[in-house]
């Protein structure tokens, strides 16, 4: 049977049955002060079962009460929403053990790879993040990231996927579940980058994990899960296994008991105020480089450096690692500062510089794209800088570029906003007022999964369509849309993610896989 849908009550917050107060601490927060909040909040009270107690756990979290209702397991690689399972797990009796092929056992699927931490406590033996599946699929499976599938070298008997990544910023091999689960897997990594965050910065990055507290995930990775998290709401059965983990671990997944947490700490969210005013729209952090993971090697000598962080390429040239700031910094000379390219524009600038040796203050100059937008100063105090309303979309590269002084710089604490364009909330505000066709226009399929977007309804009055991403930026208009093909929009090609469609005075939101 289709799994039953967790509706969140508009215009407030729903949970879960979580105890009262439970999220108290989180309340008017948003971005990474609210994933701090949620961090504390779901550290405190964690009881570590160990390893072996996950087995004695899932025989009350990880129970079929939904779909066969039959008391197996219900595992998330094998279980066929709307048809037979290929084979049933009896909990505690088909624990495995070895496995030769589907449907031998089941064991402990970690989500997140426990190589990537060591397999240390806690997050070993963390029942929000492990769940009991099919041994040869979480074999299959390995320590591969999720994503969208191209090409399958390998297809469970649900349907679940190995191969070639076809997400946006990644062509290496994901796994990809079925759509029955897509949500459920990201509010798990959701849960596991915000009850760990502080530890981030020591694990590896597996190609989904981000090394600093906030985002968290690399930027190709969260966009996965976040368009996976919209796609698939929560469900009873999440309800169900979220309350039966608090019960036995003493924790809660805040994703499942408030799934608009993901898109107030992730998404453009909601300033979380309104004694400022005026409707200036919510920006997010696109790229925030720390700085932390240059290469230490020849660290006094002036070379070319490249290294990665959060899924994001860096170059400096003539530049030294051995000097420091607020903890590691990087340090031109005749040089530049150059990051790779990020898909989401770049409204402003922030970045730390300081003088370093001998030397006159000076600038450094701001340059998207080969093109100069403003210039930062440094002396001999560390300077903080903020360049605003740079607000520009579409893919860029930013560089920091010292234009020949001699002088040593050092750059630290580097980030910028993506480009916000139209605020999504005021797009949404003033939708509402003039929303005549929401009962009768609607898109299908939904998700999309070429370049048209099909529309139920009478469309015969409209003469532009709109197309904004999940922040509200506007990325494509199409002039009498419906002039050509009936019901039907071309559309360019648009990266995998939620994206929202306007006509008028109507705004529907998709899916793009």
């Amino acid at each position: 049977m289709k799994k039953l849908l967790f509706c969140i009550v508009a215009g407030g917050l729903a949970y879960a049955q979580a105890p009262s107060g439970y999220y108290s601490s989180a309340n008017g927060l948003s971005g990474a002060s609210l994933k701090t909040a949620l961090s504390n909040i779901i550290t405190n009270g964690h009881q570590d079962k160990g390893y072996n107690g996950l087995w004695t756990g899932y025989k009350t979290t990880d129970i079929d009460k939904n779909y066969e209702n039959d008391g197996s397991i219900l595992d998330i690689y094998s279980e066929k929403p709307n048809g037979a399972d290929p084979y049933k797990y009896t909990p505690g009796t088909n624990q495995c053990g070895t496995y030769s092929v589907e449907g031998n056992c089941y064991n402990r699927e970690h989500l997140v790879p426990q190589s990537l931490f060591n397999e240390a406590s806690p997050m070993v033996s963390d029942i929000h993040f492990i769940r009991a599946t099919d041994g040869k699929v979480n074999g299959m499976r390995s320590n591969y990231p999720f994503g969208k599938v191209g090409t399958a070298t390998f297809t469970s008997k649900n349907g679940s996927k190995l191969g070639n990544s076809t997400s946006s910023g990644y062509s290496g091999t994901v796994f990809e579940p079925i759509d029955e689960f897509k949500g459920d897997i990201a509010r798990m990594i959701f849960y596991f980058v915000t009850r760990y965050q502080s530890k981030l910065s020591s694990f590896s990055s597996g190609n989904m994990l981000g090394s600093s507290a906030y985002p968290g995930l690399q930027t190709w990775e969260l966009n996965v899960l976040l368009a996976w998290h919209n796609q698939d709401p929560v469900s009873q059965a999440e309800i169900n296994r979220n309350n039966a983990s608090y019960n036995f671990q003493g924790n809660r997944n805040p994703f499942i008991d408030n799934p608009d947490y993901v898109n107030k700490i992730w998404g453009s969210g909601s300033s979380g105020g309104g004694s400022t005013g005026g409707g200036t729209p919510s920006t997010s952090t696109c790229v925030s480089e720390t700085f932390e993971t240059i290469p230490s090697s020849d660290a006094s000598t002036y070379a070319t450096r490249n290294w990665s962080n959060s899924g994001m390429t860096w170059t400096a040239t003539d530049a030294r690692t051995d000097q420091t700031i607020s903890s590691k910094a990087i340090t031109i000379r005749n040089g530049s500062v150059q990051s790779g390219t990020s898909a989401n524009g770049i409204g402003s600038l922030t970045v730390t510089t300081q003088l370093k040796f001998s030397g006159s203050t000076g600038t450094l100059d701001v340059q998207v794209n080969g093109t100069k937008v403003g210039t930062v100063p440094y002396n001999t105090n560390a300077v903080t800088t903020t360049l605003s309303n740079i607000n520009i979309s579409g893919n860029v590269s930013v560089s920091l570029v010292n234009t020949g002084s001699g002088n040593r710089v050092a750059v630290d604490n580097l980030s910028w906003t993506c480009y916000s364009g139209t605020s999504r909330q005021s797009m949404m505000a003033s939708s509402k007022d003039q929303a005549t066709d929401s009962q009768t226009l609607r898109i299908y399929p939904n998700p999309v999964t070429g370049q048209e977007i099909s529309v139920k309804g009478n469309t015969s009055n409209i003469s532009k369509a709109e197309i904004y991403d999940s922040r509200g930026k506007l990325v494509q208009t199409i002039e009498k849309p419906f002039r050509e093909q009936g019901n039907t929009i071309r559309i360019k090609k648009l990266e995998q993610g939620v994206f929202m469609l306007k006509l008028g005075g109507t705004v529907l939101k998709f899916i793009v896989q």
